[in-house]
């Protein structure tokens, strides 16, 4: 069994930050890519950034240059900073974390940002 625990989620106004990290537990082993993604109400779960084993990023257009993300494979964790927010950022955030061809997802941690 693996379970990803996420936290750091909350309202923030425009412009403000936030850093949200995803810790994977229980059987792990090899952890491959790590991924944030996000679902906004009424839209489709779209990918926001993505790490591999190797530390090599991916970014959605949408959040380039505002949004970091980073792993540290001791602590079976991946972050993802966010900056500069904006209104449009609001959604549930989701990590995923891929180990031996199975994808495990965390269970979502709701991001508001006001105006």
């Amino acid at each position: 069994q693996v379970q990803l625990v996420e936290s750091g989620g909350g309202l923030v106004q425009a412009g403000g930050s936030l850093r949200l990290s995803c810790a994977a537990s229980g059987s792990i082993f090899s952890i491959n890519d790590m991924g944030w993604y996000r679902q906004a109400p009424g839209k489709q779960r779209e990918l926001v950034a993505r790490i591999s084993s190797g530390g090599s990023t991916y970014y959605a257009d949408s959040v380039k240059g505002r949004f970091t993300i980073s792993r540290d494979n001791a602590k079976n964790t991946v972050y993802l900073q966010m900056n500069s927010l904006k209104p449009e950022d609001t959604a549930v955030y989701y990590c995923k974390m891929t180990m031996r061809g199975y994808m495990y997802w965390g269970q979502g941690t709701q991001v508001t940002v006001s105006s």
